[in-house]
């Protein structure tokens, strides 16, 4: 499997974060394919941490495209999102559930309260402690390393399903979440706290 250039990320928020539906996510022995995500579009989304403008946290989504952005949410879960855009333009895409595919033994001693495989990764925090993935790689180049994006062998023919983002209380209206139709891995609805 190749791993995604750079120039895949150099692109609108949107367009990468359809893209990556149907890659493989690898870390280390784990991977899994990306089956939903959710684009953060910068400075005029009040729901992305980039429209607070630069701080010590939002720095690595300022920078150049390709790198992961992985921060704490709810003080317990950490999440994992890919910056897109020019560098200097703020854009990322939260990854938000994978499809199990190799790693999955490591995978169940991480989460070991799933029940079924399909659970393992179903929700972007989830995904993370089941991949390894910690605050560790914020920063870190997916297009090099133990953290990367991979093209399948052979891509699928996927249907995309749009709607609102989820489990956010600002701009939560906007059609900005993305999955692959009718996989049984994608996270479940919640209401925003």
């Amino acid at each position: 499997m190749r791993t995604i250039g750079r120039t895949f990320y150099d692109r609108p928020t949107v367009e990468v974060a359809r893209g990556l539906l149907g890659k493989i996510l690898v870390h280390g022995e784990c991977s899994g394919i990306i089956v939903e995500t959710e684009a953060y579009l910068g400075l005029n989304d009040s729901a992305a941490h980039a429209s607070r403008g630069i701080t010590e946290r939002t720095r690595v989504i300022f920078g150049p495209p390709g790198h992961a952005y992985v921060y704490l949410i709810y003080g317990m879960h950490e999440c994992l999102n890919l910056v897109a855009e020019p560098d200097g333009v703020p854009g990322c895409v939260l990854i938000r559930a994978l499809e199990p595919l190799s790693g999955i033994g490591e995978m169940r001693n991480r989460r070991p309260g799933a029940r079924l495989d399909q659970s393992l990764c179903s929700g972007p925090g989830k995904l993370t402690r089941a991949m390894g993935i910690t605050r560790a790689q914020n920063g870190v180049d997916v297009t090099r390393g133990d953290l990367a994006v991979r093209d399948p062998s052979r891509m699928a023919c996927i249907e995309i399903e749009v709607t609102p983002r989820i489990g956010i209380r600002q701009c939560a209206d906007w059609p900005l979440r993305f999955l692959i139709k009718g996989n049984p891995c994608v996270s479940r609805s919640r209401v925003a706290r």
